[in-house]
């Protein structure tokens, strides 16, 4: 359920979204408003569930994690004890970033961030021995044309 936001909320929503770092002095002046009614919106909307953990965007390329893999995974396997190990191994793979659940040919969408293609191919190895998978293709991003954190508030 969609919580509601004033105008003055998506403010400091989208400064937040924009560096968090910066102190309640600095976005209570870009938002027009004052340190404490602007500390007593951002702690409402963290009560309410809007503002989630806190942390720090790292560069993948400089920490030597060049490749980018989408994995596209179709499963014969639709059990709940396929799906809890499945969604347990994901889960423990630094690698995987984002893990989606798809509607129609495709069951899963994996985003994987590795050194190069043998780190991908001991990550493929390392699942496929712990689930047991149809049908997995990866596909090699050779260029991140857009990747952003912020919503569209």
């Amino acid at each position: 359920m969609a919580v509601r936001l004033d105008d003055m909320d998506r403010k400091i929503l989208s400064q937040l979204q924009e560096d968090a770092s910066q102190s309640l002095d600095d976005i209570a002046r870009k938002v027009g408003s004052s340190k404490t009614p602007v500390w007593n919106r951002i702690r409402k909307m963290k009560d309410l569930g809007v503002i989630g953990r806190q942390t720090v965007l790292l560069d993948a390329e400089a920490l030597g994690l060049e490749a980018c893999f989408f994995v596209l995974i179709r499963t014969s396997e639709h059990e709940a004890d396929w799906q809890r190990r499945f969604l347990t191994t994901l889960r423990a793979r630094p690698e995987v970033l984002e893990a989606h659940r798809l509607a129609g040919d495709i069951d899963y969408i994996l985003k994987v961030r590795v050194k190069n293609a043998r780190a991908y191919d001991q990550f493929y190895q390392a699942l496929i021995g712990e689930v047991k998978i149809h049908n997995v293709t990866a596909l090699l991003s050779m260029e991140e044309i857009k990747s952003t954190t912020l919503l569209p508030l």
